[in-house]
């Protein structure tokens, strides 16, 4: 029975019906423990050759829990794996979202720099999976979701194997569709992280080439010879994607590249270019260059004078304005923590590595007890990285003063409730936040290290765009750099 307003485990409330898969049926739930909104999927049981039922519960189960293991900001989260009347149920992040296969068949190709940005959500999510052991087995468009805001979550971690959706096993038997397939797992060896790759490659294919690269077809044993084949049609609206494509789409699993440099590819090509100034000038020509030291020298012997004679002033002035500088300086430090939880929604994605830090001595406090509006800083810039600084200093003592630094904009689009928010940072032990830099307009970037419970981390660089609530900077937006 799955009716509306029934009861799952004794905790999920089913809601709205929100679709039917090859894994299971999925719909909107509300956990009446936590009250907050999920996802509950209770996957289909399907009979395998020489599998007994009961075996594949139990493998959905087990595989269930691994999965859980993995917490990602790109990965949609599994916070539970029950059964209830027999059946295995995940109960799983909910995300407002469109899959990129409904993109891909409402809007057809998408830009390169666009599939590149999703890629590289995808990727690091995946990285992170295989760096705790799991492989996804099933990389596909339907499976990667996408929101609003341009955060990509990838789905159905860990599951398709024990739910029998995309298995070939050695009496033949296949569910799913194999047009993501690696080579070799259609030549019948097992999925691995290499094959993952593979998945990927041909996801990202398809967003861009409108088809998977080795196209579609009714019938599922051609299609799988085909693919055995490993011989793709060369993408032909990639641009600058083409030669990654290629890498991850290539038949000998050895060569492909590994997940965790498949996302920083991906992340250095999905990068806003930095404009570069001209500073050439005419001194810099040939012949020229002489002349030109000349004039410099000429320029800082007159100077000297004048530095000299400024030497008095300009040390008393320093001196007060070190002075000034020390009296607001405890929020500067104890925003400067390192090891805190990040203060992001927890729907933000991780790139590839970030440029080094520039050095900076952190230093460690206690976080404040409540959000007290920011101390004016000596400029615009610099108020703007104290006040992102000071934001997560606040995690995770304070959670509901961090909550509070958040404009309703940004609650509405990535952390609707209190409970989502706290239901993010309980699955992070710490993070450290590093070369902290203002930009354009109120803009700050900076590189955030979350540290899971139970162990690992990822490092990803974000933009902030901070505006004013309450006499306090508050984080409006936030996006991959």
């Amino acid at each position: 029975m799955t009716d509306e307003s029934q009861l799952v485990g004794g905790r999920y409330r089913l809601g709205e019906w929100l679709g039917t898969g090859a894994m299971g049926v999925v719909w909107k739930g509300e956990d009446e423990r936590l009250h907050r909104t999920v996802a509950l999927k209770r996957l289909h049981l399907q009979p395998q050759p020489g599998s007994p039922t009961a075996d594949v519960r139990a493998r959905a189960m087990r595989e269930g829990r691994i999965a859980a293991r993995l917490l990602h900001p790109n990965a949609i989260a599994v916070f539970d794996v029950i059964e209830d009347e027999g059946d295995p149920w995940l109960v799983m992040e909910y995300l407002p979202s469109t899959s990129l296969a409904q993109v891909i068949a409402e809007r057809g190709r998408l830009e390169p720099a666009e599939v590149a940005a999703i890629g590289r959500q995808v990727a690091a999510a995946l990285a992170a999976a295989h760096r705790s052991g799991i492989v996804h087995r099933d990389v596909k468009p339907a499976n990667v979701l996408l929101a609003e805001d341009g955060t990509a979550k990838i789905s159905d971690f860990g599951i398709s194997r024990a739910a029998g959706d995309v298995t070939l096993t050695a009496s033949g038997f296949v569910a799913g569709t194999p047009a993501y397939f690696a080579p070799e797992v259609a030549r019948g060896n097992d999925a691995d992280f290499r094959s993952d790759v593979f998945s990927l490659g041909s996801t990202l294919y398809h967003a861009i080439e409108g088809a998977p690269p080795f196209g579609t077809q009714d019938n599922a044993i051609a299609l799988l010879h085909k693919v055995s084949q490993g011989e793709i049609e060369p993408p032909g609206h990639a641009g600058p994607l083409r030669p990654v494509l290629l890498k991850l789409l290539d038949p000998d699993p050895d060569a492909r590249p590994d997940m965790a440099q498949a996302a920083a590819e991906l992340a250095r090509l999905s990068a806003p270019a930095t404009p570069r100034a001209d500073v050439s000038t005419s001194s810099d020509r040939p012949g020229t260059v002489a002349a030109a030291a000349r004039k410099r020298s000429t320029l800082v012997a007159a100077l000297a004078l004048v530095i000299v004679l400024a030497a008095g002033a300009a040390g008393w002035w320093l001196l007060s304005r070190e002075e000034r500088s020390h009296t607001g300086a405890s929020g500067m430090a104890a925003s400067r923590e390192a090891d805190r939880p990040s203060a992001g929604s927890g729907t933000v994605n991780p790139t590839g590595p970030s440029a080094p830090a520039s050095p900076t001595t952190e230093t460690t406090s206690a976080p404040s007890s409540s959000s007290e509006p920011d101390k004016p800083a000596t400029d615009p810039a610099r108020r703007l990285e104290s006040a992102l600084r000071a934001y997560y200093a606040l995690i995770p003592g304070d959670l509901r003063a961090g909550y509070d630094r958040l404009t309703e904009r940004f609650k509405r689009t990535r952390t609707p409730s209190f409970a989502d928010y706290e239901a993010f940072w309980s699955r992070m032990r710490s993070v450290r936040v590093s070369d902290v830099r203002a930009g354009r307009g109120n803009t700050v970037t900076a590189t955030i290290t979350y540290f899971f419970v139970g162990g690992g981390s990822t490092t990803e660089r974000h933009v902030y765009t901070l505006v004013e609530q309450g006499g306090t900077m508050a984080i409006d937006s936030q996006s991959y750099a």
